[in-house]
């Protein structure tokens, strides 16, 4: 099977790039999507996919590190429990409705990228997270999308300029 490329976004204040890469081994799982199409997303990750890591509801919103899914899709616990904010009454052992996987951090982009400079570059002018209405917490990206976000990243280390 091919590898596949994902846009995870987290909220920074929730959980950043620099908070996996301070877990053991530099994994965590990642927990609580309530989304369906997002479920099925994460249901379709296999180990070894790569993960751009989104910190979104941020200024600027931006592109952080990469990171690579560690386990495949299980049941996310947080809806069996009833403390839990992720908690989904309708959930149980034998349906648990809600999967999660487990992410391992790769790499620190050099610089991040920002949502308006990947608006503003032709090359990703598909990419899901530009499109108008575009919310899911986990998106696709292409290879090629992908791979030029990282080039970005590199530019905007050097300072700009290509």
């Amino acid at each position: 099977m091919p590898r596949k490329y994902w846009l995870m976004k987290s909220e920074p204040e929730a959980f950043s790039f620099d908070d996996l890469l301070a877990c053991p081994n530099q994994t965590d799982h990642w927990d609580g999507i309530r989304n369906y199409q997002a479920r099925n997303h994460m249901m379709t990750m296999k180990k070894g996919d790569r993960i751009l890591f989104y910190h979104s509801s941020t200024i600027p919103p931006h592109a952080a590190g990469v990171a690579e899914v560690a386990r495949e899709a299980y049941p996310d616990h947080t809806a069996l429990d009833p403390k839990s904010k992720y908690h989904d009454p309708k959930a149980t052992p034998e349906n648990p409705r809600w999967q999660m996987v487990d992410v391992r951090a790769v790499e620190k982009l050099p610089a991040p990228v920002t949502l308006a400079e990947i608006k503003a570059n032709e090359k990703l002018r598909e990419m899901l997270v530009v499109q108008r209405g575009q919310r899911l917490s986990i998106q696709p990206v292409t290879a090629a999308e992908f791979k030029e976000v990282l080039r970005m990243a590199k530019v905007n280390a050097r300072g700009g300029g290509d």
